[in-house]
């Protein structure tokens, strides 16, 4: 991905989930993905998918059960 598909993406999930805090980065080595933050901590991974000429992204945010402890 590029830096203004990236900043694209950044805005879009920052509008969509009301938080500006949210920070898509690029991943070293690896150009069909970027990691998303919130402050410091990784959320998760925004995946590309250009298949049948159809660009869209797939994010993927996983749970562990201890985190949700946390707010119980």
């Amino acid at each position: 991905m590029n830096h203004p598909e990236i900043i694209k993406l950044q805005k879009f999930l920052q509008l969509k989930f009301n938080n500006r805090n949210i920070d898509v980065r690029p991943r070293v080595k690896l150009n069909d993905s970027v990691e998303v933050f919130i402050g410091d901590e990784s959320i998760g991974l925004i995946h590309v998918d250009d298949e049948d000429g159809d660009r869209s992204y797939i994010f993927n945010m996983s749970i562990l059960d201890i985190d949700l402890d946390e707010v119980s």
